[in-house]
């Protein structure tokens, strides 16, 4: 027991009708109503700082502008690949949309109709990949050096061994 309640000296006799009388009851009920409604207390979730960033350094900010440039064939290796799937999903639907009086239509059949073309498309796509990174190969580039030439030769062995891996690098010149 706690220190700092009271037993009584007389126990109360036991309540054999445990019940309310009718103002006994209104209290409770407007009790009740009144913890139902109360508005919970809020818990902050989350919080904006807005003071002022701290600057580091008197130089003001640069501008960076974007000069990613994309290669020519790279930009037209993507336009070949979305005209040449358009074109399958469009020559798709349109050999849906014929095949749906037919009473038989199965996925067979419509997989033999549709590859040839999707292969077609493919091997289209493919030949002018090729074409455009062999005219790509052609460029030569020089290089002109001024000064001594070191040539280095450096083996590096690495062995990997064990259930908890130890690697042990093997460096000679």
């Amino acid at each position: 027991m706690h220190p700092d309640t009271t037993t009584p000296s007389t126990p109360e006799p036991p309540r054999r009708h445990l019940r309310l009388t009718d103002s006994e009851a209104a209290a409770q009920a407007r009790q009740i109503i009144a913890d139902a409604y109360r508005p919970v207390p809020q818990v902050p979730t989350s919080y904006r700082d807005t003071a002022p960033l701290p600057t580091y350094g008197t130089t003001p900010p640069v501008a960076q502008p974007d000069t990613r440039v994309v290669p020519g064939w790279a930009a037209g290796t993507a336009v070949a690949g979305i005209g040449v799937g358009s074109a399958c999903v469009g020559v798709g639907c349109g050999i849906w949309l014929a095949c749906q009086g037919f009473s038989a239509v199965t996925l067979t059949s419509v997989l033999f109709v549709t590859l040839p073309i999707a292969a077609l498309a493919s091997v289209v796509a493919a030949i002018a990949a090729a074409a455009r990174s062999f005219k790509a190969t052609h460029n030569e580039t020089h290089h002109h050096y001024a000064g001594p030439v070191t040539q280095q030769t450096t083996s590096q062995t690495s062995h990997t061994r064990g259930l908890i891996a130890h690697t042990r690098n093997d460096l000679r010149h």
